[in-house]
């Protein structure tokens, strides 16, 4: 994968060697705009951050069409800006990794990409169902080439990827996600599916219905063990049966054997550290077969220091970076969210609303720091209230433009039929005309919304009115250079790309300094207009992406995959906070000898739904899994059942609220 420069040079992430250099490059580029990186647009009224940027920049761009400023970020420059201007746009794309949208076809051979119907697609947007048909293809065409029998969908969310797998492809699914409300939707969502699928397995023995199961770690002294009947009769699979001979006393479990069935591992927008761990878990296991992984939310990544290089941080994880001390923080790496394509497809309206919206909470945090000194020291956040004006905005147009009859253009013909919800608004937001009397016109009309703006965040912040606030004097001192904003933004969001390919680079040479890996690469897997996280990481301990080996000898039951993978549980940013320590292979008190899959702390809990916890996947019964709470001095260990793996299941594990069991 390479990105080809305007003078002529070329990067390349082939070998590592490659990829440092790559990175050399993109951190003497970033370190030479930092300022311009760390400005944050609340402040720049406030610490007047036009005065960043070259005056001769500012003068040129200030001037420029709304157009031309959106296709910056994606490297256009124009022949009149000048010649320093332009040598920034032109550097800074160059060392951007390619994105565009490439065939699967092109890296794994024997793959047809499913377009997946209204009964799967129940609950996707456009952009879900996109990623979900295009990431489903891959994993199950590369479990099928590197003979993974079991695919782990890490931080499944509500079981999209997992069900389209399972349904779709046929797929054994371990479904892994810390949210229990993500959890109930996954369990109602797959019985709306099953009924479709029974329904058409009426006199087709061939047509198996996949079978969905949902652990919970129990935050009580309840220990849950969940059953599933692994048998078949003449006519297909017994839904939720119990297996008889899984019901008796547990047998002692042993290590892995080499019989169990290889894993893959898969994650669609796995955020923040969970990608990272992900990483970390393929390298830890030899036996994981592969990984697929798009990731997401930069911002919540880790960061940790740079003297030692044997940190687990979510940022840096290569040593070549930890060593070079190229330092980001969340706002720089909140900047890595910046799409170029999607600047690119912003209408001229949109844009405009964008810039105002951005002026007026600069604006805004003037007033903080003049009226309320105190709330602005604690760099407060007011939410998303921008896109809640530009919603509230729209409303008011397309409602005064049904009210005169006003022709919709073909983009939004459809919407006389509909209410006006959220969505709707959404939907239509690029095809609306919404005339003169826009957002962005009227001086008048723009303090009013000012107004409107400070208000309400006034409101979400707690902050009474104070009777002699000026917010009209505040909004003339700031408003002649409200026109920087829209060049200063769009010049912080070229940026952006740059920061986001320095983190994926990370990660590559991360897994290219592993001397064990043979494959490792990058892949725009999405197109990036519809989604702009596309980039999938992909791994295999092969040689060849199309044809991968499976090694006999190296295969494992989920039992020593789960000693990597589930970390990634601890934290999934909800109110709980789930904290985790790593175990091994130990002994517990009872009658099984159990592999510990990863042991769970719940600190916040009250009562007796605080203490510690452990998943397990164990080698009886096939491929199985168990769940124990510690209690006094050990661990208690329940009779055992056991999850059949081996035909197409969904099995989500969840962390949970439950105090008992039927």
């Amino acid at each position: 994968m390479a990105a080809t420069p305007a003078s002529g040079g070329a990067y390349s992430c082939e070998t590592a060697e490659r990829t440092r250099e790559w990175m050399e490059a993109l951190a003497a580029f970033l370190r030479g705009h930092r300022p311009l990186l760390e400005a944050h647009v609340v402040n720049f009224f406030e610490d007047k951050l036009w005065e960043l940027v070259d005056a001769e920049w500012m003068e040129c761009l200030r001037r420029e069409p709304v157009e031309s400023l959106l296709k910056l970020p994606s490297g256009c420059v124009q022949d009149h800006w000048p010649a320093t201007l332009q040598e920034f746009v032109l550097t800074a794309r160059s060392l951007v990794i390619p994105r565009e949208q490439k065939p699967p076809q092109s890296f794994v051979s024997d793959i047809h990409v499913a377009s997946i119907g209204t009964v799967l697609a129940q609950g996707m947007n456009s952009k879900k169902k996109h990623e979900i048909e295009n990431l489903a293809a891959v994993v199950h065409a590369i479990a099928k080439s590197c003979g993974a029998k079991i695919v782990v969908d890490v931080g499944s969310g509500q079981g999209y990827l997992a069900q389209a797998l399972s349904f779709e492809y046929q797929l054994p699914v371990v479904a892994i996600d810390a949210s229990s409300h993500h959890a109930s939707v996954t369990i109602a969502r797959a019985e709306r599916i099953k009924k479709h699928y029974a329904a058409k397995c009426v006199g087709k023995q061939l047509l198996t219905v996949p079978r969905t199961v949902t652990c919970h770690v129990l935050s009580s002294d309840t220990l849950a063990t969940v059953t599933l009947d692994a048998c078949k009769d003449d006519h297909g699979q017994h839904l939720g049966e119990t297996n008889a001979a899984c019901t008796k006393k547990s047998p002692q479990i042993q290590e892995p054997t080499q019989s169990s069935s290889p894993l893959i591992l898969a994650g669609l927008h796995a955020c923040g550290d969970l990608s990272v761990n992900m990483l970390r878990a393929f390298v830890s296991c030899k036996q994981v077969k592969a990984l697929v992984s798009v990731g997401c939310c930069y911002n919540l990544l880790s960061e940790d220091s740079y003297k030692d290089t044997n940190t687990c941080s979510g940022f840096p994880m290569s040593k070549a970076a930890k060593l070079s001390e190229l330092v980001l923080g969340k706002s720089i790496r909140d900047l890595a969210c910046q799409s170029a394509e999607r600047w690119r497809s912003l209408t001229v309206d949109i844009a405009l609303q964008n810039f105002d919206v951005h002026a007026f909470r600069a604006a805004f945090q003037m007033v903080l720091e003049k009226y309320f000194p105190e709330v602005s020291r604690l760099s407060p956040s007011i939410g998303r209230q921008g896109k809640a004006l530009r919603r509230q905005r729209l409303r008011k147009v397309v409602e005064s433009q049904m009210a005169t009859e006003k022709t919709y253009d073909s983009s939004c013909s459809t919407f006389k039929q509909q209410n006006l919800n959220t969505d709707d608004v959404d939907s239509v937001i690029c095809g609306v005309d919404t005339g003169p009397d826009d957002i962005h016109h009227g001086e008048c009309r723009k303090f009013t919304l000012f107004k409107d703006f400070t208000l309400s965040g006034l409101g979400r912040l707690g902050c009474g009115s104070v009777e002699d606030m000026n917010l009209l004097e505040i909004w003339k001192d700031v408003q002649p250079f409200s026109e920087y904003i829209g060049p200063f933004w769009c010049l912080r969001a070229a940026l952006g790309p740059l920061v986001e390919t320095y983190i994926l680079l990370d990660r590559l040479l991360f897994l290219q300094e592993q001397s064990n890996l043979a494959e490792a690469l990058l892949f725009p897997l999405f197109d990036p207009t519809v989604s702009p996280r596309n980039m999938a990481d992909l791994r295999c301990d092969a040689t060849n992406m199309g044809r991968l080996k499976d090694d006999q000898h190296n295969r494992i039951s989920p039992a020593a995959v789960a000693r990597a993978t589930v970390p990634v549980l601890a934290d999934d940013g909800s109110a709980s906070r789930w904290t985790h320590t790593r175990t091994q292979r130990e002994s517990r008190r009872g009658p099984s000898v159990l592999t510990p899959l990863s042991r769970f702390a719940h600190p916040e809990a009250p009562g007796d739904a605080a203490g510690q916890f452990q998943l397990l996947f164990t080698d009886r019964c096939s491929n199985s899994v168990a769940v124990q709470r510690e209690r006094g001095n050990g661990w208690h260990t329940p009779p055992h059942s056991a999850l059949d793996l081996e035909a197409p299941t969904v099995v989500m594990v969840v962390a949970s609220q439950h105090t008992t069991v039927s």
